[in-house]
């Protein structure tokens, strides 16, 4: 227990490093990241609250602008692809949402990139075609470690393909990263984006810590940088990402 709350605090204060600095993606422009960074990625609550009727977390986010209005550009190709997220770091443990117990900062979020569909078993859309909705918003849970090689000093948890210990929840793309697709329904309605999660999908885990955190990640398909890296954080709500906030009950 102790080991992870060093590692913890450590991926915490890098994150509060890149957001000091202000740092921009590596690979795309400055302009090009300053385009996503409108009113409708700042943010202005995150809350999670608990419906014990119902068994449900509610995770929402309210910003500025309007949510979910903006999304990005496709780079037409996997390299470079740029990921928009509403991204709720917790103090959940990756275990209980069915990822083996590794080290690393359990996140919620909610995504847009239009180059990929890594949600293989959800039709966004309802168009019956599976393999195109990856602009939509739609969920994931990510293990977050830390990661020099890019400006935010975080990125998706990697693993090597042909390692048979990694365990991760049966609802994951297929790719070789601590990444979930687990396909609640994102509703944005005006300034709020909203999640309902079953209590029994986070190990019936209703009393943890979050925080609200509005970032442009990108994809690498080289291997001098992660496939999935935190490039760029437009806001943390916190200013600090202290993980302030509890859910109300």
């Amino acid at each position: 227990m102790k080991l992870r709350t060093e590692y913890f605090v450590l991926v915490l204060l890098i994150l509060q490093v890149a957001i000091v600095s202000g740092s921009y993606a590596q690979k795309a422009s400055k302009k090009e990241i300053a385009s996503l960074n409108t009113t409708d990625m700042d943010l202005t609550e995150a809350r999670v609250r608990y419906m014990e009727g119902l068994d449900l977390l509610i995770f929402e986010m309210q910003v500025e602008g309007t949510a979910g209005n903006t999304t990005p550009e496709p780079a037409g190709q996997m390299n470079g692809a740029s990921v928009l997220g509403y991204v709720f770091p917790t103090t959940l443990s990756p275990t209980d949402v069915g990822f083996g117990d590794v080290e690393g900062i359990l996140a919620f979020a909610v995504t847009s990139h239009p180059d990929f569909d890594d949600t293989p078993l959800w039709d966004e859309d309802n168009d019956l075609n599976y393999e195109n909705d990856g602009q939509i918003f739609h969920t994931h849970w990510v293990v977050l470690v830390k990661d020099k090689r890019v400006a935010g000093g975080l990125a998706v948890k990697e693993y090597k393909k042909e390692d048979q210990s990694v365990v991760l929840p049966p609802t994951n793309p297929g790719m070789p990263m601590y990444l979930d697709s687990p396909g609640f329904s994102v509703v944005f309605r005006g300034h709020s984006v909203k999640v309902a999660v079953p209590a029994q999908r986070v190990n019936h885990k209703t009393s943890f810590n979050y925080d609200g955190v509005a970032a442009y990640m990108e994809v690498s398909t080289g291997s001098n940088q992660p496939m999935l890296g935190v490039y760029s954080v437009f806001e943390v709500l916190s200013g600090d990402l202290s993980l302030p906030y509890g859910v109300q009950k």
